[in-house]
């Protein structure tokens, strides 16, 4: 009951402020599509600079609130951290492919020329191998879990990502000579965890030394949450700003890639929390193994569908698919672990 009466109306309704910044974003793409050009011109190896900048604001507070001695501490854990990784790289790539074949090439074939199967089953097999490594701080977060188990999985899959994406996505998908972006990856990570971890680390030391435990419990931390949530806010109407047109002009297709991916997203989630209940994971190590499995780092997947098939292929349409359900349906998910908290107690 203490956490329900923290529950201030910003945050209460975070889910109406999530569904009225996508309409926004959409309005804004539409209406004035100069800005979704310039926004979308701002790239560095395929990286976006706005959004890196969003996904700072939003990060950053995450990690400054973050006891680093609990970062040692999950690594000393095997369990959790053991079932995370078998999820991730031994289990989703996999049963991505058949959601997507299922769907794609068996349930909506006949709506679907063969070209279109073929690209929208790559594109997901390009969302399926790549694991989160940035927004699932805020999942894990808003979802009360351990960050200090979460930012140890974002640490491993960010380096496994440089080894493992590569070989996974060439097997799924059978391209032998497949290229894979390593700036975009290497910059991507830095960006997007490197720099608010580090920033967050040396703030954290420097402003509990200078200010004390309480100021930054009870004052500097209920801010950091506000700027948090208000970034996410930002970047989901950046985001949908810069996929406005697609959505409006293919909603039946962006209904028929949604469902496969929907359904992984659950399938997975709900895999990773029920191992996690049946071994006896606790429910603050159990969430973020649920979400890290159910979230994808998209904007890799983004890129490298870009490089391979073409920015306007079928391929990249349904990596872009996979931004535009991400957050609403982390969100729900999220619900879920909170509302199921008990279960492992």
């Amino acid at each position: 009951m203490a956490d329900e009466k923290k529950l201030g109306f910003f945050e209460k309704y975070l889910t109406v402020w999530i569904f009225a910044c996508i309409f926004i974003g959409i309005a804004l793409g539409r209406i004035f599509p100069q800005i979704a050009g310039t926004l979308d011109s701002m790239q560095v190896y395929e990286v976006s600079i706005p959004i890196a900048i969003c996904l700072f604001f939003m990060i950053y507070p995450i990690m400054v609130q973050i006891d680093f001695k609990q970062v040692v501490k999950a690594g000393k854990t095997p369990k959790p951290v053991l079932t995370t990784l078998i999820i991730n790289w031994a289990i989703k790539p996999f049963t991505m492919l058949f959601f997507a074949w299922l769907f794609m090439a068996n349930v909506f074939a006949p709506y679907l020329t063969e070209l279109q199967i073929s690209q929208y089953i790559a594109g997901m097999i390009l969302l399926g191998v790549a694991p989160c490594t940035a927004m699932v701080l805020v999942w894990g977060y808003l979802a009360k879990g351990n960050q200090g188990h979460t930012l140890v999985m974002v640490a491993i899959n960010s380096l496994a990502m440089l080894f493992l994406y590569a070989p996974l996505a060439r097997l799924l998908l059978g391209i032998s000579d497949i290229v894979v972006p390593w700036e975009t990856i290497l910059l991507s990570v830095s960006m997007y965890v490197g720099v608010p971890l580090v920033a967050g680390y040396f703030s954290r030391n420097y402003l509990m030394a200078s200010k004390g435990k309480d100021w930054f419990e009870n004052r500097f931390s209920p801010v950091m949450h506000n700027i948090a949530i208000t970034a996410l806010l930002v970047t989901l109407i950046a985001l949908f700003s810069l996929q406005g047109d697609v959505i409006l002009d293919m909603p039946l297709v962006i209904a028929m890639i949604a469902v496969p991916l929907l359904v992984q997203v659950f399938f997975i989630f709900f895999l990773g929390y029920g191992i996690a209940k049946v071994i006896g994971i606790s429910y603050e190590d159990a969430a973020p193994t649920a979400l890290i499995g159910a979230s994808n780092h998209f904007e890799v997947a983004i890129a490298v569908a870009a490089m391979l098939f073409g920015i306007n292929s079928g391929a990249a349409l349904a990596t872009v698919v996979g931004v535009l359900i991400e957050v609403p349906v982390m969100l729900g998910l999220v619900s879920i672990c909170l509302r199921t908290k008990q279960m492992f107690k």
